[in-house]
């Protein structure tokens, strides 16, 4: 018998340490070459350690949010025979994983998703079945359906003393017992859940300390702008209906667009800002920060040119990162380089936001819900598409004036598809 300890390989240049964000082994386990060990996570990435050999784990460094040191002993695993040499840094195993956004892609909103959500149907209503006896007290029976007496336990009344005018106890009987005795007439109350403590650790954590600096540094303003997208949205239909092997279009690909288009006329919101050496870098290019939703929390892909590209490119470009990031095989330069942040919550957006910037970024737009509205057009009452754009900006940075010039250019182009697209 041997013993092999497998120390924490460097992660990264400059990297001291990582946090343990998950095990996927325990002391006791008899794991294979190549099993998962543990998720570790630094400033940078997330990534996955694999055993270089096969035995029984006998010791584990820490617990979920612990903070190892670069070469220390992560796990300790018995093998048989000798234990194999351990390998240089250059030879462990790191397989790649989740990336994680560095403070440069956290933003507020969070999620990319197609402005036409797909509504699941309405499931029909169980229908109610046949009377039963129902629990009694003192030895009366009661008679109700099992919708009325899952009801009656969820609120804690004993059918027996609910009064009816039929056989058995209906749901407009219970309605009358509250209004009578004090409570409120409710068809579902929830039960009482325990508290539920969680450790903040992982990406969960980076997204914490990176919005906390970003409100404490940055003296935020937000400006809200309304757009009439009735053009715009017939003009996504036609293409749309004749796209060929194109993705579909949402309504993202035209607004980054007009961003490209407006930002050459307004350059500071293109911008960077470094704190230390109160330097501003206004960018030539710009390279979209998209927030985007997934099971390990927001990340924030990088559609890098983005104003050299055409609608149907970006929309592809934006399919692509979205699924990257949410499956966990994004690349970390996919990550980085953000010159202005868009963050869009699709149908579920709310009539206005006010998201939060992400370092060293000076701007970012969130794209808030279309609304079909009554709107008075030569003196009569038409409906059109409407929809809210927040745009928040580092005030250190861009002036009130600057802000709101910005977003009449973009209103230019949004509402003028042909001057959008031409």
């Amino acid at each position: 018998m041997g013993t092999y300890n497998f120390k924490l390989p460097d992660i990264g240049e400059g990297i001291a340490e990582a946090e343990i964000v998950e095990w996927h082994v325990k002391v006791g386990d008899v794991i294979e070459e190549d099993a998962h060990l543990a998720d570790m996570m630094t400033d940078k990435a997330t990534v996955e350690m694999e055993s270089p050999v096969a035995g029984k784990v006998v010791k584990l460094a820490g617990e979920v949010g612990d903070q190892i040191a670069i070469g220390s002993v992560l796990v300790e695993i018995e093998t048989e025979g000798d234990a194999p040499a351990p390998e240089t840094e250059e030879e462990m195993v790191i397989a790649d994983g989740a990336e994680e956004p560095t403070e440069e892609q956290e933003e507020e909103l969070p999620a990319v998703m197609d402005d036409e959500a797909e509504e699941e149907p309405t499931p029909a209503p169980e229908p109610e079945a046949a009377p039963e006896p129902a629990g009694e007290a003192k030895g009366e029976k009661v008679l109700a359906s099992p919708t009325v007496r899952q009801r009656a336990r969820d609120l804690g009344i004993d059918l027996s003393k609910v009064k009816t005018t039929s056989d058995r106890v209906r749901h407009s009987d219970l309605d009358a017992y509250l209004m009578y005795n004090g409570g409120s007439v409710s068809h579902g109350g929830s039960a009482t859940r325990a508290d539920e403590t969680i450790k903040v650790v992982g990406m969960r954590r980076k997204i914490a300390e990176n919005m906390q600096a970003a409100k404490r540094k940055i003296p935020h303003f937000t400006l809200v702008e309304e757009f009439d997208v009735t053009a715009l949205e017939d003009t996504r239909a036609m293409m749309n209906k004749d796209r060929g092997d194109n993705p579909k279009l949402t309504v993202l690909p035209f607004l980054i667009t007009a961003m490209a288009k407006a930002l050459p006329a307004w350059p500071m919101l293109n911008a960077t800002y470094d704190d230390d050496k109160n330097v501003v870098t206004r960018h030539g290019s710009m390279n979209l920060g998209m927030a985007a939703q997934t099971d390990s929390g927001l990340m924030v892909p990088v559609i890098k040119n983005a104003h050299s590209m055409s609608v149907w490119q970006l929309a592809r470009e934006i399919g692509r990162l979205a699924d990257e990031a949410r499956s966990g095989k994004i690349a970390r330069d996919d990550l980085q380089g953000a010159t202005i942040s868009l963050s869009s919550l699709g149908p579920m957006g709310g009539v206005t936001s006010t998201p939060v910037i992400a370092p060293p970024q000076v701007a970012i737009i969130a794209v808030n819900k279309m609304q079909e509205l009554p709107v008075i057009e030569n003196g009569e009452l038409v409906a059109k598409k409407k929809m809210n754009l927040s745009l928040s900006c580092d005030h250190r940075v861009v002036d009130g004036w600057d802000a709101a010039s910005f977003l009449q250019e973009m209103k230019k182009f949004v509402e003028n598809p042909i001057r959008l697209l031409s």
